[in-house]
């Protein structure tokens, strides 16, 4: 129960503030659209928070751990949408700014996803996966190669597998 609150502090505190509070106060008094666009920023919102509370849920069940230095997790988690993404909780998080950005027409809001991307791949690609590697060994590597860093690979195609 305590690793399950700790985790839902930690969702409260970063995702909740940089998919919810700041993109909150970017948008100001600004008013929502409607249309078609809004039925794609609910689907963004909607599906960024349940692929984030997913990856939470693994991180807490199988990985033994949270999000965070403080308590990673014990288990390289490569479950559920880890096996598609080796950083599905980014890509939901941008997935909920893009919906706002979207709902609200906002410029701003699409140059903080910018900004936020860039930050992202910084801290992957320089903390983040020299950590795992140092942590997880061979095991990771085997992961690095086979999940990409934000979307799917494509599979193969059976006459490239028979090689």
């Amino acid at each position: 129960m305590k690793l399950f609150l700790k985790a839902a502090f930690f969702t409260v505190l970063a995702p909740g503030m940089y998919a919810g509070l700041v993109p909150w106060l970017l948008v100001g008094d600004q008013r929502a659209g409607g249309g078609w666009l809004m039925g794609s920023a609910i689907l963004l919102l909607g599906l960024g928070a349940f692929i984030y509370l997913r990856c939470v849920w693994d991180f807490a069940t199988y990985g033994k751990g949270i999000p965070v230095p403080i308590d990673p997790p014990k288990r390289l988690v490569m479950r559920s949408f880890y096996s598609y993404s080796r950083n599905p909780m980014y890509v939901a998080t941008l997935a909920m700014i893009a919906g706002w950005a979207l709902l609200f027409g906002s410029a701003v809001l699409v140059g903080y996803w910018i900004v936020l991307f860039v930050v992202f791949s910084l801290v992957v690609r320089f903390y983040e996966e020299p950590h795992l590697t140092r942590e997880f060994g061979d095991e990771y590597r085997a992961y690095q190669a086979a999940v990409g860093r934000w979307f799917p690979r494509p599979h193969r195609g059976e006459a490239e597998d028979s090689r």
